[in-house]
């Protein structure tokens, strides 16, 4: 299955572009899933048909999918509790019943993965087109499978589970329970999920698609974007310029927007395959305005991005591996690199990752780092007491 992930500011039109690329490939017989993120039902709105927690047949070939995180969390901490029973017991914590559980922070991210993760590996839609929240919230999205799979290495590292003959000995030693088997069993269960997760965000089958409305504050936001994703090895296979206005004037657009508009255009043609999506002088809502959008279609070009590792001489005749990094638009002053034992830490402007070592560079001490034409390009010296002696 092809995944198609779109995201962009606030107020760009994203949903709406999603639901037109949906339609179109639904038209051109290809089957296909819409998943959407928001709250309130403006997928429904954009296609003209309500959607909800459980899939809605939209055409012979489209379904459109909005999940309910407040069933969804309360499944989840329902199910926790019922493993929990014994610990909740000796803490003299009473239960929550299903009916006074509300969503906490994070739950409709956490629903938004799950029915990803679901629909990807769904054998029943050749095309998944994700319809993101608004792009500082979608880079926390895709960012989250990966944060919290090491959060869970860190907490409940799976090594210690070896030592499960010796917890109770421990525990009397202690004279503490140790953390029962059910612990580690629902971390390593959610391990497998985020895992299932970041599979799908990195298959080479799967992309990233921006949408921007072309101008001072889409500017901005893409450039920002931009530089998020590729700290996340990621490059966008298309921007989309939404609502742009005709540059004729018999067409009646005030000169001020249109020109401010073709400045913005000119500086994205130079960085990205950029594509133009008409304003059709208001708000699209329907097949004929959805179609009316000519929208490009899902291309098959992956999003992920190689950060390759190579073996470079310098200028004394020695060896060093360099980390190759694309990361476009990063400014030197606010790059900042920390090694932290196999992990690097990168941060560059408002985002931050740490990213774990090829296994060749975990043997080598970090020499020097350069930023150039945007390319991050860290180099490491083999640490002789780690590397084989001639090697």
């Amino acid at each position: 299955m092809r995944t198609l992930l779109i995201t962009g500011p606030g107020g760009s039109g994203r949903t709406t572009l999603a639901a037109a690329t949906a339609r179109a490939a639904a038209n051109a017989g290809t089957r296909t899933i819409l998943l959407g993120a928001d709250r309130t039902d403006t997928l429904g709105a954009a296609l003209g048909v309500p959607t909800g927690a459980a899939p809605v047949r939209v055409t012979e070939h489209l379904t459109a999918w909005r999940p309910d995180a407040t069933e969804s969390f309360r499944t989840d901490l329902t199910a926790f509790q019922k493993r929990a029973s014994s610990a909740l017991e000796l803490l003299g914590a009473a239960r929550l019943d299903a009916e006074e559980l509300t969503p906490l922070p994070g739950a409709e991210e956490l629903a938004l993965l799950r029915a990803l993760r679901d629909a990807a590996l769904s054998e029943t839609h050749d095309l998944l087109v994700v319809d993101l929240p608004p792009t500082p919230q979608a880079l926390a999205l895709l960012a989250l499978p990966e944060e919290l799979r090491r959060y869970l290495r860190r907490l409940l590292p799976a090594e210690r589970q070896a030592a499960r003959a010796l917890r109770p000995v421990l525990g009397r030693l202690a004279g503490v329970p140790m953390p029962s088997e059910w612990l580690y069993d629902t971390a390593g269960r959610w391990d497998t999920e985020l895992a299932a997760v970041e599979a799908v965000l990195a298959d080479r089958d799967t992309s990233v698609r921006l949408v921007a409305e072309p101008g001072p504050a889409g500017a901005d936001a893409v450039r920002a974007a931009g530089l998020a994703l590729a700290l996340r090895g990621l490059r966008p296979d298309l921007l989309v310029a939404n609502r742009v206005l005709p540059e004729s004037v018999e067409d009646g657009w005030p000169a001020g927007p249109v020109t401010q508009q073709r400045k913005t255009l000119d500086e994205w043609q130079g960085t990205y395959d950029v594509r133009h999506v008409p304003h059709l002088g208001h708000d699209p809502r329907g097949d004929d305005d959805l179609a009316a959008l000519a929208v490009p279609g899902a291309d098959t070009t992956g999003s992920a991005v190689e950060w390759p590792v190579t073996d470079e001489a310098t200028a004394d005749g020695s060896r060093v591996l360099v980390w190759h990094l694309p990361l476009p638009g990063a400014i030197r002053d606010e790059l900042d690199l920390v090694r932290r034992g196999d992990e690097l830490v990168v941060t560059v402007g408002q985002f931050r990752r740490i990213v774990p070592l090829p296994s060749a560079l975990r043997r080598c001490t970090v020499a020097g780092a350069a930023l150039r034409e945007g390319e991050l390009r860290v180099r490491f010296a083999p640490d002789p007491d780690l590397w084989p002696q001639g090697r």
